[in-house]
């Protein structure tokens, strides 16, 4: 039986990365990817391929490249995102378009990229990696939620178009987990002289206050490996904290209103 080849974008850290040396202890053959190997000369846990995924010309250089080198893509982890926190009002719309760029734009890339293969195999899957943020409008994330949010709703609309082909689509929302997605997400400035200072930057202490208190990201890794050895995925998957999973919970239940009202307590504002 031959090795299954796993490929994962935004692998050299944080969840990418936990997800790549779980998959390898558990025997698959693990490729990540990195906007610029430069970046990582001493990074040995598994193979890293040069992959920027809002290029297409790097990604299908990348991809040609693992094809010819192993001849099957199995599974693709489309893990490679990016944070941003603002009042909508006031975020630089050319850093609402990056986040989209990576976050939406990115892991439709990677999909068109790798489905002639998985369609000349006859198997394949696709993993999108989302977030329990893109099932609400939070407050100061809201276009994170939205990257997030509209990826969710495009891979229900993936899974259909590709399910003659034997491929396999499905979306994984992790909560927060420890990791440094903090150090590199765009904050949009908090200037004195901003109607939305006071609220945004005690919200912007708790969100990374919650990073800081996340779980271990292992927990992911360890869906992703429950999902791969699942005959037919569902469309959504969810991993994080019990009061995580219970907040999309009452999102179902509650009218819309009394959710906000939820939101507005959460985060005292």
């Amino acid at each position: 039986m031959r090795q299954k080849i796993v490929l994962i974008t935004g692998g050299s850290s944080g969840i990418g990365k936990s997800i790549g040396l779980y998959l390898q202890s558990k025997g698959f053959k693990v490729f990540g990817t990195t906007r610029n190997l430069k970046n990582y000369p001493d990074f040995t846990d598994f193979e890293l391929l040069q992959l920027d995924v809002r290029d297409n010309t790097s990604i299908n250089q990348a991809i040609n490249a693992l094809i010819v080198s192993e001849g099957y893509i199995d599974v693709l982890i489309n893990n490679a995102g990016i944070g941003i926190t603002g009042p909508i009002e006031e975020t630089p719309e050319v850093e609402i378009k990056k986040a989209f760029d990576t976050n939406f734009y990115g892991p439709i890339n990677m999909v068109r990229a790798v489905l002639p293969q998985m369609r000349s195999q006859g198997s394949g899957l696709i993993i999108n990696i989302t977030s329990i943020a893109g099932y609400m409008g939070l407050p100061y994330r809201g276009v994170y939620s939205a990257t997030k949010g509209a990826l969710e709703l495009i891979t229900e609309a993936l899974r259909i178009e590709t399910r003659d082909f034997g491929v396999k689509i499905t979306n994984l929302a992790p909560g927060d987990f420890l990791t440094n997605i903090a150090a590199g997400r765009y904050h949009t400035p908090a200037a004195k002289t901003s109607a939305y200072y006071q609220s945004y930057s005690k919200t912007l202490l708790m969100i990374d206050e919650h990073v800081q208190e996340g779980e271990d990201p292992i927990k992911v890794a360890e869906k992703v490996l429950k999902i791969i050895n699942t005959k037919n995925p569902k469309v959504h998957y969810i991993v994080g904290s019990p009061m995580q999973r219970f907040s999309l919970f009452l999102k179902k239940l509650l009218p819309d209103k009394v959710y906000e009202r939820l939101l507005l307590n959460h985060y005292k504002l």
